[in-house]
Parts: C-alpha cells; sequence; structure tokens
C-alpha cells in the first residue's frame, strides 16, 4: 500500500510536469513568433529573424515563422538564404499563393529571371488578378530592361485598386527612372493625398524630388519622413545626400554620423562623411575615414577609390602612404598573373604606380609588356626606371640586349623615337553633373569619371582633357568643354543597389553640343564598379575612328604613327587628306571630309608595334602628299567595318529595383 501510493505520487507528479510543458511549449512558439512580427513591424530584421529562428528551434514546421523568416532574410539582402526558407515554407503549404509570390521576388533579386517568370505565370493562371504576382511581374519587367511594359502592368492595377499606396509609389517610381518627371510627380502627390501621415511615401516623394532636380522640396519631403518616423534610416541617408549636394558638408557629415551611431557598418554613412570632410578641406580626416571604413570591408571599391583619389592630390609622391595602398594593386596583379589574366593584372598594375610611380614593381608590369608582344614599350618602361635610380643590374642588362633586339625595328629604320612621335587624336573631356547622385554613394558620378579618367590614360588614341569633373549642369559641361577646345565630351552618370551598378556615359559633340552616342555598362558581383567603368571606356574607345598621321614619306613609301597597337594591319588600305581639313561631324561619332582634299592612299606592308610603314600612290597629277597629313579610313571602309562593341547586359536599373524592394 505504501509504495503504491508513493508510485501514485510520483505519476500524479510527472503528469503535471508534463502537462505544465506542453502548456508552455505552444505559448513559447507563439510569443517567439509574435515578438517577430512585431520587430517586422518595426523593420527591425535582424531581431525578427532572432525570434522567428528560435520560434523554429521550438516548432520547425511552423509555416507563418517560416515564410516570416524567408522575408527578413529578402529584406536583410541574404536572398540565397531567404530562397531556401521560402522553399521550405511552400513544402509545408504547397497552394499558398503568397509564399508563390515571395519565392517570385528572391529569384528577381537574385537574377533568376526565368524561374522567376515560371513561378509567376503559375500564379496568374490561378489568380489572374492576385495584387502580389502584379507586382512581381512588373518587378521582371523592369529587371529585364523592359520598364515600359511595367508601366502598362501599374497602370492596370491602378485602376482596379485606385487607393493602394504601394501601386502609386511604384508607378511613380518607375516613371521617374524613364524621365516622366510630371507624371512621377502626379503619381506621388495622388499617394500623398491619400496617405498624409505615411512617411515612406514622403520618403519616395523626396527621392523623386531629388532625381528632377527639385533639391529644396526633397529636402523638405525627406525631414516630413523623419517627423512621422524619427530614425528612418533611408530618409536619413537620403537627407545627408541632399545636404551634400547643396554644399551643406557638415550637417551631411553630422548626419552620418549618425547613421554610423545606429549601424557602424554602414559603409555608405562613412563613405559621405570622407567625402564630406574632403569638401571642407579636412584632408587629412577625410583619408583617416576611408581608411577606416577599408578596416570593416576592404572590398567597397567606392571607398578605396575615394581614398586613392585623395591620395594622388593631397600627398607628394614620396608620401610612406602612397607605398602601403599602391601595394594592395600590386599585390591583386600578382594574383592575376598566376592566373595568367594578363589584362587584368595590367590594369593593377597601372593603378599601383598611378598611385606610386616609383614602386619596384613597374619592372613586373614592363614584363607582361614584353610577354604580350611589346617590346618597344618595355624598353620604355625600363628606361623610365633608370631615369629614377630605380634599375638595378637586371634592368640595365636587359635594357642593353633588348636596345640590340630593336636595333633593326621599323621606327630605327626611319629615324623616328615612337615615344615622342606617336600621337593621340581624340581631345575628351570627361564630366559628371552635379545633380546627379547616386543613391548609396553620394558623388558617384564623379568619382566613377575620375576613375573612367584614368582608364582613358592608358588609351593610345584619346587624350583625357585635364578639366574639373565636377559640373554644375550640362550647358556648363558643354560650355567647358568647347572652350577648352575638346573634341567631344562624356557626362558619367550612376545607378545602383547593393549588388548591382549601371554607368552610363552620354558622348556629345563638343562643338555643337549633339549627341554622338550613349554608352551603358552593366555589372553585378565582385569589382562591379571597375568592371563597369572599363566598359564604358572600351565601348567609347571602339566608337572613335581610326585617325593617324604621316610621319614621313620618301620614294613612294610613307611612315605613320599607329601600328599593331591600333589595330593596322599588312594590306590594310587608308586614305591620306590634307592636314586640317578633315573635321568632325556635327552629330554622331565620325569624321568629314572632301574627296577634293584626299591627296593619297596607304597601302600598309610592314606594321610594327607602334608604327608602320606602306606604299604611297598619290591622287591628281601633281604630289600634294605632305608630312604632316591625316590618315584615315575612307568613308566607304568605315561605313563597310562592322559596329563597335557594345555591352550587351540588361539596361535594368539597378537604383529602381531597390527601391522597389523596399516597398514590399
Amino acid at each position: 500500500m505504501k509504495y503504491r501510493i508513493i508510485l501514485i505520487i510520483i505519476l500524479s507528479t510527472t503528469a503535471s510536469v508534463l502537462y505544465a510543458q506542453a502548456a508552455q511549449a505552444p505559448a513559447s512558439v507563439t510569443s517567439y513568433y509574435n515578438q517577430g512580427r512585431a520587430f517586422m513591424v518595426e523593420e527591425d530584421w535582424y531581431s525578427a529573424s532572432e525570434a522567428l529562428l528560435e520560434c523554429l528551434r521550438l516548432s520547425p514546421a511552423h509555416v507563418e515563422a517560416t515564410a516570416a523568416l524567408a522575408e527578413c532574410y529578402y529584406n536583410l539582402g541574404e536572398f540565397d538564404e531567404a530562397l531556401a526558407w521560402a522553399r521550405k515554407a511552400r513544402v509545408f503549404a504547397r497552394g499558398n499563393m503568397a509564399l508563390a509570390n515571395l519565392e517570385a521576388f528572391i529569384l528577381i533579386a537574385l537574377g533568376r529571371l526565368d524561374a522567376a517568370s515560371q513561378v509567376i505565370a503559375e500564379t496568374l493562371s490561378r489568380e489572374p488578378y492576385n495584387k502580389e504576382a502584379l507586382f512581381a511581374a512588373s518587378e521582371l519587367d523592369i529587371a529585364r530592361g523592359h520598364a515600359g511594359d511595367a508601366v502598362q502592368r501599374y497602370q492596370e492595377a491602378v485602376r482596379r485598386y485606385p487607393d493602394d499606396r504601394r501601386l502609386l509609389v511604384s508607378l511613380a517610381l518607375v516613371q521617374g527612372s524613364l524621365g516622366n518627371t510630371e507624371q512621377a510627380k502626379s503619381y506621388i502627390e495622388r499617394a500623398l493625398l491619400q496617405h498624409p501621415d505615411d512617411y515612406r511615401v514622403y520618403y519616395y516623394a523626396a527621392y523623386l524630388d531629388a532625381e528632377a532636380g527639385r533639391v529644396n522640396s526633397a529636402i523638405a519631403y525627406a525631414e516630413k519622413s523623419l517627423f512621422y518616423k524619427p530614425g528612418f534610416d533611408p530618409a536619413r541617408s537620403l537627407l545627408a545626400n541632399l545636404r551634400y549636394r547643396t554644399g551643406r558638408y557638415e550637417e551631411a557629415a553630422r548626419l552620418a554620423d549618425e547613421a554610423i551611431a545606429f549601424n557602424q557598418g554602414n559603409l555608405s554613412a562613412w563613405y559621405l562623411k570622407g567625402m564630406s570632410y574632403a569638401q571642407l578641406g579636412r584632408k587629412g580626416d577625410a583619408r583617416n575615414i576611408f581608411i577606416n571604413a577599408l578596416a570593416i570591408d576592404q572590398s567597397d571599391e567606392f571607398i578605396r577609390i575615394a581614398l586613392e583619389e585623395r591620395l594622388i592630390a593631397d600627398t607628394t609622391l614620396e608620401d610612406p602612404a602612397r607605398v602601403r595602398w599602391a601595394d594592395y594593386h600590386f599585390n591583386r596583379a600578382r594574383d592575376y598573373r598566376a592566373a595568367n589574366l594578363s589584362d587584368q593584372a595590367l590594369f593593377e598594375y597601372r593603378r599601383g604606380l598611378r598611385i606610386n610611380p616609383y614602386a619596384p614593381a613597374r619592372k613586373e608590369y614592363a614584363e607582361i609588356l614584353k610577354l604580350q608582344g611589346y617590346p618597344a614599350r618595355y624598353v620604355d618602361e625600363l628606361r623610365f626606371m633608370q631615369q629614377l635610380g630605380a634599375a638595378d643590374k637586371t634592368v640595365d642588362d636587359a635594357m642593353e640586349a633588348y636596345d640590340a633586339l630593336l636595333a633593326d625595328a621599323l621606327h630605327r629604320q626611319w629615324g623616328v623615337d615612337p615615344a615622342s612621335s606617336v600621337s593621340r587624336h581624340w581631345n575628351v573631356a570627361i564630366f559628371s553633373v552635379v545633380s546627379q547622385s547616386s543613391f548609396y554613394h553620394a558623388d558617384a558620378g564623379a568619382l566613377t569619371a575620375s576613375y573612367i579618367k584614368d582608364f582613358m590614360i592608358h588609351d593610345r588614341n584619346i587624350i583625357p582633357m585635364n578639366i574639373e569633373l565636377r559640373q554644375p549642369s550640362f550647358s556648363a559641361a558643354f560650355r567647358e568643354a568647347r572652350s577648352a577646345g575638346a573634341d567631344y565630351f562624356l557626362i558619367i552618370s550612376v545607378n545602383e543597389n547593393e549588388r548591382d551598378i549601371s554607368v552610363k556615359g552620354e558622348f556629345f559633340v563638343a562643338r555643337t553640343g549633339s549627341p554622338a552616342g550613349v554608352f551603358s555598362s552593366y555589372r553585378t558581383g565582385a569589382e562591379k564598379l571597375r568592371n563597369a567603368s572599363r566598359g564604358i571606356t572600351e565601348q567609347l574607345s571602339a566608337s572613335l575612328p581610326f585617325r593617324g598621321v604621316l610621319l614621313q614619306h620618301k620614294q613612294g613609301q610613307g611612315f605613320i604613327d599607329k601600328g599593331k597597337a591600333d589595330g593596322v594591319r599588312a594590306g590594310a588600305t587608308y586614305d591620306v587628306v590634307k592636314k586640317k581639313q578633315p573635321v568632325i561631324k556635327n552629330e554622331g561619332v565620325g569624321i568629314l571630309y572632301s574627296p577634293e582634299d584626299v591627296v593619297g592612299k596607304l597601302v600598309i606592308t610592314v606594321v610594327d608595334e607602334e608604327v608602320a610603314s606602306g606604299t604611297l600612290t598619290r591622287i591628281g597629277f601633281f604630289d600634294r602628299i605632305a608630312d604632316g597629313d591625316e590618315v584615315l579610313l575612307s568613308p566607304e571602309t568605315q561605313d563597310a567595318a562592322s559596329p563597335p562593341r557594345t555591352d550587351q547586359s540588361p539596361a535594368a536599373d539597378p537604383e529602381l529595383r531597390a527601391l522597389l524592394r523596399t516597398l514590399r
């Protein structure tokens, strides 16, 4: 009896404990889930994900928590992780269209557009007017570079849902990206009228006015957004950007400090603070800020370029800081060289030598030139090292050996030094209009223009003119280019998000201000700014017509200042035109000259690294050919030539895509 009573007590106690645990477990799961949802409302995605993960630890099959966690990772930009959780949620709720739409949005963000299209089509086949699926379809159009199609979808949806804040704002943003500023303004004003207390709508209104150049009203809208939601980081960042644009650099730096205090890893805020200090003349402080930011993330290209530009502009060539930051590029160059990526290595060596011209790595750079088949350039680099007093015995021996090897080179047969005789024939001014300022990096256009200018320094046919990059307007840029004697000018603009960048170069004839072309380069992933800038430079270079000079002629032979490096090939035929007679087209890219000004034909027979020679035939009874005449491709040859290579990447607007994502 005694043992029976003890057993009953034990069983009763155990049952009570188990009952309490059973009652407690659902409450904990629900509590963590509710905490997560509350954090999501506050847009505290990190705290939300922590609470939801704890919920899922207790209840792994909790569908709502799984879906909510996918949305958190989506908003944090962790798209791979978001996709994994979204698909896990769909396993538990296969027919849930909201989860299908979330998966579509994530796939679009990952660039998996075909997969996203399949998910969207499946949803719309079941529910043709599913609003979220229509949003996803519109974002898919934009990701494919079809913003016009997205406008039509949004307009149709607005007719069905005329008061929907997200639809009105989306339509305004897309119209703004297309340059339809008045339509964009009408839709955002409609959203403001219907949602007068919504801090988000004021933020997007500020963004649209900033893009349209209405800076004062943009500032007012940003301040109102912060009034309704103090500390709203996107509005604070935009306001700081606007303060920078209006020259209120101390206020911009103060707002950047607020953002950094909120999130030490906010690299855009570090960048803006450094740029503001640079504009205030606090050069040393600006460099230190950029250095601190790079300690957080060495891969941020904008911050690194900003630091390097400050080093180049503000320090002497002998400054030890130059050695440290140039070595970064030399080490990368060696990595590229080990992987047989010579072009990539060349750029890194050139960038490093731009920072530290006295670096011993110049010898390594010269070696790559030699391997690429340019011995004369190799010798020039070694000679430069000798002039600097940086040559050793191996450099001196190499100079002597290659000097002997080049004894019979074409330029020596004609008695010409290519270093002093080879000319660049296109004067190009590079600008950024101050009103264009990227969503993520203030003054991104100017910094990218500087980077592209650095690329052009190494182009054999382009002279990147030394004119102030930042211009207040197109008309000011046109005036500067024309008065400086430029042939063309290029205006750089940048759109970006956290993963992608789109750089556009609008090309104009400096004499007339007429359009000459548009170059665009879209890149994603690591080194996107470098690769996009390089893409713009290559497109521009390829678009410019061949132009050379007849340096000498004698006994039916002509010698010109262009060679293998400029695309000259044996058998090619060129017009010899009276000097100063060819003119640049009033519109577009090209050269015009009269048939009466053609004094001869040159057929190339011998091609060297930087020069070439060939058989010269006069046109007409009298020999009117003179040294200094221009050597050009005939108009017929130019028309028959294949068009220059262009960037085939999608023309999606990464900035617009990022803004639309924040609307979810």
